[in-house]
């Protein structure tokens, strides 16, 4: 999950849709882009971990407030690089991944062109079931 609209979305569907399922909601930091501003920036920090999770730290906050909404716990983690990486990666932990069909980014036809999309690359990839919600 992102701060995009897209990325609450998929959140509130994965919340509905899937009434008992124990979700965990995945925020990834240092993403590539065309500057490489934030992966460059966090390369920079005394503590990977703690400045990874400062940036997160927003982003959960309004994941917890949209499963607070639903009466839902959730639960969250940190990633660190490339989203459809990390997504991927995960995987195997899991058995659905619900993913908001674009994300925040500003600047997403550069960064298409540089990384590809996120949702894209995780349905093509991923070795379980992909949602992918617009």
């Amino acid at each position: 999950m992102d701060d995009s609209e897209h990325a609450e979305a998929a959140l509130e569907y994965a919340l509905d849709t899937f009434p008992e399922a124990e979700l965990t909601v995945l925020h990834v930091v240092g993403v590539p882009s065309s500057m490489m501003g934030e992966a460059t920036g966090l390369a920079l920090e005394a503590d990977l971990d703690d400045a990874a999770a400062d940036r997160a730290a927003p982003v959960f906050e309004r994941a917890h407030e949209i499963a607070a909404d639903r009466d839902r716990e959730i639960t969250t983690t940190v990633g660190i690089g490339h989203p459809a990486r990390n997504i991927i990666k995960r995987a195997d932990d899991y058995d659905t991944i619900v993913v908001g069909e674009h994300g925040a980014d500003r600047t997403r036809a550069v960064r298409r062109f540089l990384v590809g999309n996120v949702a894209e690359t995780v349905s093509k990839r991923a070795p379980i079931p992909v949602i992918i919600v617009r």
